[in-house]
């Protein structure tokens, strides 16, 4: 594949997963080359030949410095597969993305989370709100972030975009398609997992994605260590997801409560159910993110409306009707095994 002289560079770490694959293409869309590593490049560059595919490991810091040589860009969308050793995993994979950049003068791009907060912070949250989380996983993204901005202190520019919990396409692994409804199947009911009348924030990829571009497009402007809430979709009392759900498929759906007795039971067999017990609490009060700081400095939050947004991520889980037959889902290009952020 030939690229043009001067064309701009980002490695993406993470390209096969949610959000690291939507903003790997959004940067082709944009006329940069997207480098990107991954453990089985040959396979991933059949399946996504746009990209310039890396064999190599996150957990390599050669790996990761070879990948990162010329880049302006490193896109750290990268988790450890499952859950098995995240705490051993996530800090020293970002230490070798942190030295690559120091390396290159490449901006470091992080997908934040609401895990960083703890109840001390809610119900309203900004970029500067506390940080005293109450999980395991929690103190692990704090951890991270102040990693990012001790290096951002030493001159690596830093960019971390907060949003609510992911659904769309490509969000294999995630609350929509592994709690609310049954991926491959018609609609025929939608789980709750919060409390009746507890909001919850949600983020349709493909908008977390561009709000991520705009900010990369304006990156002259940012500060060495800029940090960004999004609104997303912000369903007020628990339902209006749902009832999003309904109109889509065309008919109600039974309601039914998260099964939250069964991952209690199992949690101490299965690493997942136990890391998805220590997220309950944001599913038990409201807790918010707040977008002043995005919009004073973009003008607006990128904003899918609902139904379409719910319509693109149904179709994408081959869990939507049409005619009487299931209709096939969106070709993307979808994680082996990529957790919940």
């Amino acid at each position: 594949m030939a690229y043009q002289a001067g064309r701009q560079v980002a490695l993406v770490l993470g390209a096969t997963g949610g959000i690291g694959g939507h903003v790997a293409a959004g940067l082709i869309s944009r006329g940069w080359k997207v480098r990107a590593l991954n453990r089985r490049a040959g396979d991933a560059a059949r399946r996504e030949p746009r990209f310039e595919w890396i064999q190599g490991d996150a957990m390599s810091a050669a790996d990761v410095a070879r990948g990162a040589e010329g880049v302006s860009l490193i896109v750290h969308a990268v988790n450890p597969p499952g859950y098995k050793d995240w705490e051993k995993l996530v800090l020293p994979m970002l230490d070798n993305t942190i030295a690559a950049a120091r390396a290159t003068g490449a901006r470091i791009l992080l997908p934040g989370t609401v895990y960083n907060f703890g109840p001390d912070a809610f119900p309203e949250l900004d970029e500067n709100s506390p940080q005293n989380p109450v999980t395991r996983k929690g103190k692990i993204r704090v951890e991270l972030e102040r990693k990012l901005e001790l290096a951002a202190g030493e001159g690596v520019p830093v960019l971390i975009v907060r949003a609510g919990d992911f659904f769309g396409p490509r969000a294999a692994n995630s609350w929509f398609s592994q709690g609310l409804v049954k991926p491959g199947k018609p609609v025929r009911s939608v789980t709750i997992p919060n409390r009746r009348g507890v909001g919850h924030q949600w983020a349709y990829l493909p908008d977390v994605a561009e709000t991520m571009l705009r900010l990369i497009d304006r990156q002259d402007e940012l500060p060495t260590f800029a940090r960004f809430h999004m609104n997303g979709f912000w369903d007020s009392d628990g339902s209006q997801m749902a009832d999003a759900i309904e109109r889509v498929v065309g008919q109600k759906v039974k309601r039914k409560a998260f099964p939250w007795w069964l991952l209690r039971l199992a949690s101490p067999f299965v690493p997942l159910f136990r890391e998805l017990m220590e997220m309950r609490y944001l599913w038990k009060q409201p807790v918010r993110m707040r977008n002043h700081r995005l919009v004073t400095f973009l003008g607006e939050e990128p904003s899918t409306s609902i139904d379409e947004a719910v319509r693109a991520t149904l179709l994408d889980l081959g869990s939507l009707e049409s005619g009487g037959r299931k209709l096939a889902p969106v070709p993307v290009l979808m994680p082996r095994r990529n957790p919940m952020p």
